[in-house]
């Protein structure tokens, strides 16, 4: 059984989500819930999240037990970029990129 939750368009960059994301891959559920809820990151919270939406999805759709879940995959995706501009001197325009990343959770037994 697979279960899985989405969130599409966060604001912080792939790149930095995939750190957090590297550290609870493979973990049972509650584990992975501790080790984010500490996190220093600020995708942290945002993967806590997810990983709640996850769970609720699987109690919920599937009446799978909590305690036997792990997170099966997980996998940070780049999502579009806010272009954005900084004025400079002379007139001139330095450009921005704001980045964003979609979460994709699967949990399971």
């Amino acid at each position: 059984m697979k279960v899985s939750a989405h969130s599409n368009g966060i604001r912080v960059s792939a790149q930095k989500c995939r750190l957090v994301a590297d550290l609870i891959r493979g973990l049972n559920v509650a584990n992975a819930l501790n080790i984010l809820e500490f996190s220093q990151k600020k995708s942290g919270g945002i993967l806590k999240k997810t990983l709640e939406s996850a769970i609720a999805n699987a109690e919920h759709n599937e009446g799978a037990d909590i305690d036997a879940l792990k997170v099966r995959e997980i996998y940070i995706d780049k999502g579009p970029s806010l272009k954005r501009f900084s004025a400079r001197a002379k007139g001139r325009g330095a450009k921005i990129e704001k980045q964003t990343c979609h979460i994709n959770i699967v949990v399971g037994y």
